[in-house]
């Protein structure tokens, strides 16, 4: 299975669903970044048609492929693949993280509109409810969302397919395990607390701990959005 995880606004969580809700559960899938080459701290372009190509050619080859593209790159990958006609057929499925901001949210209807006048169906766009605060209704955190599907059924929307706000998605950003990992962890930390010499040891073990409770925690939240998005 080929799926792309896209969004014209940056800062909805595109590699945290392809590396912490997608990956873990493609056992063989691997996770291919689409991002602008940064020089001298100035963006430049770095998909062109070659670049697009390549990335047929991969995806192609591949079974089980998770494509995380950066906003930046949004525009140009779109534009190429109405010059590749037929190559948005590639992907299985297209997941659109949508988080309740009001600028996003507009983003993310128009990454599925825009993918919608591309020829992929709706039946192929799913969306993601992202970072949504626990106990508040979603209908209302995604109203603006919501009522733009009800008047343009251009994507799949399931109020089940949701993600709340959580800290453990920053505290994992830049370590080199999915939360699947960490929540299977059979480390017995507390008994290395109490073995522990100095308070420091403790408290990073500590630390540890909590983050490991914390990804256990939010296992079966990301099982049910998972459930929900119905990828088949």
């Amino acid at each position: 299975m080929k799926i792309a995880v896209i969004n014209f606004s940056g800062n909805v969580g595109k590699t945290t669903i392809a590396r912490h809700l997608l990956a873990p559960r493609f056992k063989k899938a691997e996770i291919v970044s689409v991002e602008s080459a940064n020089a001298d701290e100035q963006e430049t372009d770095a998909l062109r048609g070659r670049d697009f190509a390549h990335l047929q050619q991969y995806m192609l080859a591949s079974d089980d492929l998770i494509v995380d593209i950066g906003a930046s790159n949004v525009e140009d990958l779109l534009t190429l693949m109405r010059k590749f006609r037929g190559s948005h057929e590639d992907f299985d499925y297209y997941l659109i993280p949508a988080v309740p901001d009001g600028k996003q949210q507009r983003d993310t209807a128009r990454t599925a509109n825009d993918l919608s006048k591309m020829g992929v169906p709706a039946s192929k766009i799913k969306i993601v409810l992202n970072r949504a605060v626990d106990g508040d209704e979603l209908d209302k955190q995604f109203s603006q969302l919501l009522g733009f599907f009800a008047d343009h059924p251009v994507a799949t929307i399931n109020l089940a397919a949701c993600m709340t706000d959580n800290e453990i998605y920053q505290r994992v950003k830049h370590d080199g395990r999915s939360i699947n990992d960490l929540a299977a962890d059979k480390t017995d930390y507390k008994a290395l607390i109490a073995k522990a010499k100095d308070q420091a040891e403790k408290i990073e073990l500590a630390d540890k701990l909590a983050v490991k409770r914390l990804a256990s925690g939010v296992m079966p939240e990301l099982d049910a959005c998972y459930e929900a998005l119905a990828l088949k």
